[in-house]
C-alpha cells in the first residue's frame, strides 16, 4: 500500500500541511506511522479525497520524456476485465483515464492510491510509475 508523508499529501491535494493535520483530527484522513516513525496517510484514502479536486502535481516518476502532455496524479480506480484494464488518475482537478493491457497494469502495480503520471498523445494515454524495471 502506498503511504504518503503529510507534506506530500498536502502538495498532492493543493492544501497546507496544517489542513491535512486538521483533516486527520476531524477523521477525514487516518494517520499512520511508517517504518521511520514518520506520520503518513494511505494513498488509497488520499485518492478518494483527490477525486473531489486538488492542486497541480509535480511528476513523481523522475522520467525524462519528450512528451509535453504529462499529468502527475493519484490512481483512483483500476478495473481489470479479462485482457484489458481501465486505470483512472486524478491529476489536480482533471480525471485522466487510460485503457491498457491487464498485463501492463499488473506489471506497473497500479492500484488506488498509487502515484503515477499519464502521458497523453492524441487518443493514447500511457502510465509511468516511479519504479524501475
Amino acid at each position: 500500500m502506498t503511504e504518503l508523508r503529510i507534506n506530500d499529501a498536502a502538495r498532492f491535494l493543493g492544501v497546507s500541511d496544517d489542513t491535512i493535520r486538521r483533516w486527520i483530527s476531524d477523521g477525514k484522513l487516518t494517520q499512520h506511522k511508517d517504518a521511520s516513525n514518520r506520520a503518513v496517510v494511505e494513498g488509497r484514502e488520499l485518492a478518494a479525497l483527490a477525486q473531489t479536486g486538488s492542486g497541480a502535481l509535480e511528476d513523481p516518476t523522475g522520467v525524462v520524456s519528450s512528451a509535453r502532455n504529462r499529468f502527475a496524479g493519484l490512481v483512483t480506480d483500476v478495473v481489470i476485465d479479462g485482457v484489458m484494464a481501465q486505470v483512472s488518475l486524478q491529476c489536480g482537478p482533471f480525471r485522466v483515464v487510460s485503457l491498457m493491457s491487464a498485463e501492463a497494469c499488473l506489471q506497473l502495480e497500479l492500484e488506488p492510491g498509487s502515484l503515477a503520471t499519464a502521458s497523453v498523445k492524441a487518443t493514447m494515454v500511457s502510465i509511468d510509475t516511479p519504479g524501475t524495471r
